[in-house]
């Protein structure tokens, strides 16, 4: 009887193999930001074509966008109410940084917009909402596992640190280095245990929260290229520094701990997924 191919699985040691694992490994994390995907795919292409006499700000424009792809996802399927319930964590935490943030002048939104608070427009807080979507489901989706786990006051303790540091080093000193030696300190042991098709991985969590940065640096370079935000005396194709990295890998930990509030990533004993021993 021939093989099903969905379990027709190469070894690792062979390209087909290796192709076969990171056609699977890629495919299921586009699933998993497809929330953020379509953002930037709605920031571009309004980009495109949005011109000023339409009598509708493009910004609001982004707005109904992002509304309508999260009903979309609920009604499909694509999205769980538990994910949703990390969305709008995402999106009360990330709209007050917003506003704080421009208020303070780190960065702007250069376009006019009718429904915003203050500077900032509404849609601005489903662009972390997109970064508490992927979390979410890319626990989801991976069957991630995460052991040895840091007790809940240092974990929770390093988000709230973290978080307070990006209002905080306006006025007082800047901790950023300490958080920075704080999140080896705390998960340097920390393993992401996942499984793609039937093999299953790990990744040391700094690691993974390296990696993500640096894939979020670049979705702010589509964000700033379109213009749809600015930071302070940049232009719209000049690049964000790479500095930017280190702001959001250090986000990453308070998007993390919010996501834990919610999905669970550290499962009972005896109810592990993942290979032991």
């Amino acid at each position: 009887m021939p093989q099903n191919r969905m379990t027709d699985i190469a070894p690792l040691t062979t390209f087909r193999g290796f192709f076969q694992l990171l056609i699977h490994f890629t495919l299921k994390q586009a699933s998993a930001c497809i929330f953020g995907i379509c953002l930037l795919i709605a920031m571009i292409g309004t980009r495109m074509i949005w011109q000023d006499d339409w009598g509708f700000a493009r910004y609001d424009c982004l707005l109904l966008i992002a509304i309508a792809l999260q009903i979309i996802f609920l009604k499909t399927g694509i999205e769980s109410m538990e994910e949703a319930r990390v969305i709008l964590l995402f999106h009360i935490t990330g709209t007050a940084m917003e506003i704080f943030k421009v208020y303070a002048g780190s960065w702007a939104y250069p376009d006019p917009s009718l429904i915003r608070i203050y500077d900032v427009p509404l849609f601005s807080g489903f662009m972390y909402a997109a970064v508490g979507s992927y979390m979410a489901r890319v626990v989801r989706l991976f069957d991630m596992e995460m052991t040895p786990f840091p007790p809940a006051w240092m974990h929770f303790g390093l988000a709230a640190l973290v978080y307070v540091n990006f209002f905080s080093h306006h006025f007082i000193i800047d901790i950023r280095y300490a958080l920075f030696a704080a999140t080896i300190l705390i998960y340097g042991r920390t393993q992401i245990w996942f499984r793609v098709r039937r093999r299953w991985m790990w990744m040391p969590l700094p690691l993974a929260a390296f990696l993500s940065s640096f894939f979020l640096w670049i979705a702010e370079n589509i964000g700033t290229a379109t213009g749809t935000w600015l930071y302070t005396g940049q232009s719209a194709f000049e690049m964000v520094r790479f500095a930017k990295m280190g702001a959001w890998y250090l986000l990453l930990y308070v998007s993390f701990a919010t996501v834990t509030l919610v999905v669970r990533v550290t499962p009972e004993t005896g109810q592990e997924k993942r290979p032991l021993g």
